[in-house]
C-alpha cells in the first residue's frame, strides 16, 4: 500500500464512526464568526438609540419642568435646582445654556449615545 493511500485510508470516514471533520467544524465556526460580525454592530446601534431616546425624554421633561416655572416666576431659569420637582433620568448629562424673559435653551447627551440634542424654546422645542 503507497503512502498516498494509507493517509487518505485514515482521515475517510468509517461507515461506523461519528463525529465531525476538522473541516466541518471549521466551516460552522466561520459562519458564526460571520454572523457575529453582523449582528453586533447592529445591537451597538440600536442601544445608542435607546440611550438617544434618554436624552430627548430628558430634554422634553425639562421644558415642562421650565414652562412650570415661567408660569411661577414669569421668567426661565438657567438654574436646574431651582426647578418644580425634576428628576432627569439617570446617566443623562443636561444643561441650562441660557434662559430669559421669553425662551431658554437646554442640551442633552449621554455618554453612550451617539448624539447631544439641542431645545430650544423661542425655535419650536427640540432641534435636529
Amino acid at each position: 500500500m503507497a503512502r498516498s493511500e494509507m493517509v487518505a485510508a485514515r482521515s475517510a470516514r468509517r461507515p461506523g464512526s461519528r463525529g465531525f471533520t476538522l473541516i466541518e467544524l471549521l466551516v460552522v465556526v466561520a459562519i458564526l464568526g460571520i454572523l457575529a460580525a453582523i449582528s453586533i454592530p447592529a445591537f451597538a446601534a440600536y442601544k445608542a438609540d435607546g440611550y438617544n431616546a434618554q436624552a430627548t425624554s430628558a430634554l422634553a421633561n425639562l421644558a415642562r419642568a421650565e414652562e412650570a416655572y415661567f408660569i411661577q416666576n414669569g421668567t426661565y431659569t438657567t438654574s436646574m435646582g431651582s426647578l418644580p420637582p425634576y428628576y432627569p433620568p439617570a446617566g443623562v448629562t443636561m444643561s441650562v445654556t441660557s434662559a430669559g424673559v421669553n425662551s431658554f435653551k437646554a442640551t442633552a447627551f449621554h455618554p453612550h449615545g451617539s448624539k447631544t440634542y439641542t431645545w430650544d424654546s423661542a425655535a419650536g422645542g427640540l432641534q435636529p
